[in-house]
Formats: structure tokens, C-alpha cells, sequence
């Protein structure tokens, strides 16, 4: 959906004359969102989350007007449109998912598959070698944050500027 909207936008964020703010604002508005669109329950592997990278950098590449033959480094182009990496917005979605399935009742229906995830902790013969709990208790000890907080403190200890 990102490539999409990208494609249908391409012709106003590839403009040299369009200011690079507006450009920034269209990308963090339409299609940053449309690539992360459901992010937060994905089961993500190295491979997804490096296919996304390359995705982004393809796309403020030429947003920025630059190609791969131009040699500049990804954090260069990152600090000059000030972008933070995508695993990041990937891991605050993941971890703004995990509180929303935090705050439901038990009995909910919808959702029982990720609470029971982030308890099971035996690999059946078909299960995937990382289950969703196991990527979230990874994101928290990374951020070095408990599921107690409180709703304003889980939120800025979650949130990525950028």
C-alpha cells in the first residue's frame, strides 16, 4: 500500500519545486502510515523489517533527488528530511498494539489468539519460530519499560520522535 500511494504521489514529492517540508508532511501523513498500516500485530522477522528499511531509503532517496549512485549514506539523508529508521515506528506500533490487548477484558473474543500467545511458550511442530509475546517482551526490554506504567508515562516511553 506505501509503493502505492507513493506512485500516486510520486509526481508532486519527486518535484524539485515543492518545498521539502511539504514533502515531509505528505510522506508522514499518507504514506509512512500506509506501510505501517497494522504493524502492530505483525509477526515480524529481520527480513520484514529490512525489507521496509529499503523500502523508506528508496523513497527519500527520491524524495530528497538523490540515487544510489550519488554514494550518500542512509543516516545522512535520514538527518537532512529528520526521519526516524522504520524498525523504531514498527517497534512503538508493536508496543501501542500490545497495550490496547493489555486493556481488554479476558473475555473478549477478539484478541483471546494474542493473549494466549503472549502466554504459550512451547513451539508446536507448525508454529513460527518467534511468536508475537516473545517480539514484545524483546521491544520492552530494548526500551527498558514494564507493562504497569501508567497510560502517559507507557505512552512517551513508547513514542518515537520523527
Amino acid at each position: 500500500m506505501g509503493w502505492m500511494k507513493w506512485r500516486l504521489a510520486s509526481v508532486v514529492l519527486c518535484d524539485k519545486k515543492v518545498p521539502p517540508i511539504l514533502k515531509d508532511k505528505f510522506y508522514r501523513a499518507v504514506i509512512r502510515p500506509a506501510m505501517l498500516y497494522g504493524a502492530g500485530c505483525w509477526l515480524v522477522k529481520n527480513s520484514h523489517i529490512q525489507k521496509m528499511k529499503v523500502a523508506e531509503m528508496r523513497i527519500l532517496r527520491w524524495m530528497c533527488g538523490n540515487t544510489m549512485m550519488d554514494k550518500i549514506m542512509n543516516e545522512d539523508i535520514r538527518e537532512k528530511v529528520g526521519m526516524t529508521p522504520m524498525d523504531d515506528k514498527m517497534r512503538e506500533a508493536r508496543l501501542r498494539w500490545f497495550r490496547h490487548v493489555r486493556r481488554r477484558s479476558l473475555d473478549a473474543l477478539v484478541g483471546s489468539c494474542e493473549r494466549l500467545a503472549l502466554v504459550g511458550t512451547r513451539r508446536g511442530r507448525w508454529r513460527p519460530k518467534k511468536y508475537w509475546g516473545e517480539v514484545i517482551r524483546q521491544d520492552m526490554a530494548r526500551l527498558q519499560i514494564f507493562e504497569e506504567l501508567d497510560k502517559k508515562v507507557w505512552r512517551s516511553s513508547i513514542k518515537v520522535v520523527g
